[in-house]
């Protein structure tokens, strides 16, 4: 794996790349040699572009090696929730074919390998209640709130 860091607003995020695309992000910077390779740079290019409010929807080839069949299932539930919007771990789960599983939906999101790329942030409780997210709460609350306000802003201006 090759690996940089990113400054954004929500901290230092360490990305990864092998040779079938991003592997990696992960919310503090990892003690690990930084590389230099045209896919880090345009994830990190991206990642820069959504924290700024300019990108909506990420074009990047994931590389996801890791995760139980459903775990899979989950990530790729989340891929499919559109940027501004939500789903609860229970609505995740009867998506996902198992409606009393919304726990193990949570362990999913936790176990997310790609963090803001493949969106658990927006994952929330029922009837919205902020929980959970590996990043942390505050983090998880920015996420939401800025896409919620470029949502805002593009609908109305």
């Amino acid at each position: 794996m090759r690996w940089s860091v990113v400054d954004s607003p929500i901290g230092e995020l360490s990305l990864a790349v092998d040779d079938a695309g991003l592997c990696r992000v992960t919310f503090q910077r990892l003690d690990r040699p930084a590389a230099s390779d045209p896919l880090l740079s345009r994830a990190a290019e991206q990642l820069t572009a959504y924290f700024a409010g300019e990108l909506q929807e990420f074009d990047l080839p994931l590389s996801v090696r890791s995760g139980s069949e459903f775990e899979r299932a989950v990530w790729g539930q989340l891929s499919k929730i559109p940027y501004g919007e939500m789903q609860t771990y229970g609505e995740v789960a009867r998506i996902v074919g198992d409606a009393g599983a919304a726990r193990a939906v949570g362990t999913a999101c936790n176990r997310n390998p790609l963090p803001v790329v493949v969106p658990c942030h927006r994952v929330v409780g029922a009837g919205g209640k902020m929980v959970g997210f590996g990043g942390g709460i505050p983090t998880k609350r920015h996420l939401l709130e800025l896409e919620a306000r470029i949502s805002f802003e593009d609908r109305w201006t």
